[in-house]
């Protein structure tokens, strides 16, 4: 009989404790990943001093993307594991792995005390972090589907899905307790409290792991003696397999990744540092999301059990593709709307020479932004001013218009260093008088902030992360043979997540830093969820109704 002609069953107490230990794991291994992201700004500040400000937060970014770089090595480390030696000991190696590594994060020198040191061991307790990721979700997914009666693999595997946004949840609220209970003691000392809880989270985990019993496709793949003795080569040097690992990563993974990370890491940065919201009130707003939609997984697994994985995956993916940008100047006019009528009748405007515009990114420290043009972005970065620009002729100064007044910069080449920072200190402060009396806040008002708005657009981004990544663990399981399936479906997910996804900050961030238009970075996660709801369409196959075995 076929998963689509099965009748639903009752969930048996032994399917519920594999749900529960793989779900509760994954959970944690979510939370120690995601305290980093919630905790960037403050990291940048501990661990990347000695940059201007706009490295230093792109730096913090790309320390969080790090993890996601090795991620699909981790997929096929961990993967080539678990389909040799079996799906339970593989992940009960991968949660102590990244238990570890979050919990030395914890207990780091900063860079005030090791100096460049301190950025190197936070970025390799990133990598590990991100290996034993890499080894996870191919786990605990190919552990539960192969575990789950036919017809219900969607919605055994939603609680799989459901944990990443628990993980993100159980991450933000940490944080956030420990914030309140602080107060500004939290940015001094205090971040490492969420780390250090990680011991705590790792002990339950080992211990409700160690419990479990191996996945009964794998025992079964062992008494017939059909277990692959080269799973990378098999998987990877055929065509036919190669073939199905690419259209998932472009038409399913690809698309799925960038927006669920624009709706649980960018938008956050993006009400703290692009609207000058407050830690503490973008941090609610996130969790309260999560949670009022975190019960749709189960809704979504069950539906995709009965119309499919595909049509699901699409539809989330193309209502992203069409709302993204509406529901961002949404955040914006709701959460600050200040600034959105200062934009709108004040609008600013860069006039400069393109050719002395840089694009002020400086690993080491070293580069001085003196051009009239890099002084003007510098201060409106600084400002978290969205703005546009203009070309002026050649040898001109810069020029920032906003609305009718007009701010002159100046070029601080030839200037010694003291005098420049003189200059450009004084510039920024006439630059904060006009935009004052432009009507740009300097920070949010919460009488006039509409937070039940901003909380409601919030939702319907987490939403599409609920309707696109449900179905992802049981399509992709039900793509792969199980000879070959923990490495098959390990490193198109993890390349999808790990580079699609992990980089989507700072690539979001820096496309905005360099054209100045807030939104501007949204044309990243657009442009890939396109192009994965048109390879999806075409390319990729149902699988709903086959078999775990086949």
């Amino acid at each position: 009989m076929t998963a689509s002609s099965a009748q639903p069953q009752g969930m048996s107490s032994e399917h519920r404790r594999v749900i529960v230990a793989s779900s509760l794991g994954t959970i944690f291994e979510w939370y120690d990943f995601f305290i980093y992201g919630a905790m960037a700004v403050i990291l940048s500040q501990h661990f990347f001093q000695g940059v201007n400000e706009t490295t230093s937060f792109i730096f913090a970014l790309l320390g969080f993307a790090a993890g996601f770089a090795v991620r699909p090595l981790g997929a096929l480390v961990f993967g080539r594991l678990g389909d040799i030696a079996g799906r339970k000991y593989t992940f009960l190696i991968t949660i102590l792995l990244m238990g570890g590594a979050t919990a030395l994060l914890g207990m780091l020198p900063t860079y005030a005390s090791v100096g460049v040191w301190a950025p190197i061991m936070l970025v390799t307790l990133r990598l590990l972090q991100g290996l034993a990721l890499g080894g996870e979700y191919g786990g605990a997914a190919t552990y539960v589907a192969e575990h789950a009666p036919e017809g219900q693999r969607g919605y055994y595997t939603s609680w799989i899905q459901l944990s990443g946004s628990l993980g993100l949840v159980l991450a933000l609220g940490v944080v956030l307790g420990c914030r309140l209970a602080l107060g500004e003691e939290f940015d001094v000392w205090g971040w490492r409290l969420p780390f250090l809880l990680s011991l705590v989270l790792l002990g339950i985990s080992v211990y409700i792991r160690v419990k479990l019993d191996e996945s009964p496709v794998f025992l079964s793949m062992q008494s017939e003696g059909t277990i692959s003795k080269q799973p990378i080569g098999d998987a990877f040097g055929r065509w036919k397999n190669l073939k199905v690992v690419l259209l998932a990563l472009f038409g399913l993974m690809a698309g799925q990744t960038v927006v669920a990370y624009v709706s649980m890491v960018y938008v956050m940065y993006f009400m703290m540092q692009s609207l000058q919201m407050d830690p503490t009130h973008a941090n609610f707003l996130a969790v309260g999301a999560l949670a009022v939609t975190s019960p749709l997984y189960v809704v979504a697994g069950r539906l995709s059990d009965r119309i499919g994985r595909k049509p699901l995956f699409i539809s989330g993916c193309f209502l992203a593709v069409l709302t993204m940008f509406p529901i961002f100047h949404g955040i914006t006019y709701f959460a600050n709307p200040a600034i959105a009528a200062a934009q709108q009748s004040h609008p600013v405007v860069l006039v400069a020479n393109p050719d002395e515009c840089s694009f002020q990114f400086d690993p080491l420290g070293k580069v001085h932004f003196t051009s009239s043009c890099d002084v003007a972005k510098t201060a409106l970065a600084h400002a978290s001013i969205s703005y546009t620009n203009k070309a002026a002729p050649a040898g001109s100064i810069a020029q920032l218009h906003i609305g009718e007044n007009i701010v002159q910069s100046f070029d601080g080449s030839a200037l010694s260093s003291d005098k420049f920072e003189r200059r450009a200190a004084e510039f920024r402060t006439g630059l904060e008088t006009v935009l004052d009396a432009s009507g740009y806040p300097r920070e949010i008002d919460p009488a006039q902030a509409n937070y039940w708005a901003v909380f409601g657009l919030l939702c319907l981004l987490a939403t599409y992360t609920v309707i696109t990544y449900t179905p992802v663990a049981a399509w992709l399981v039900e793509l792969f043979p199980p000879s070959i399936r923990y490495t098959s479906m390990s490193l198109p997910y993890h390349i999808g997540t790990g580079w699609f996804g992990g980089f989507l900050p700072p690539i979001a961030f820096a496309i905005v830093a360099y054209t100045g238009n807030i939104y501007s970075g949204l044309w990243y996660p657009v442009i890939v969820a396109s192009i994965s709801v048109v390879v999806g369409t075409l390319f990729l196959r149902e699988t709903r109704g086959i078999a775990a075995e086949d």
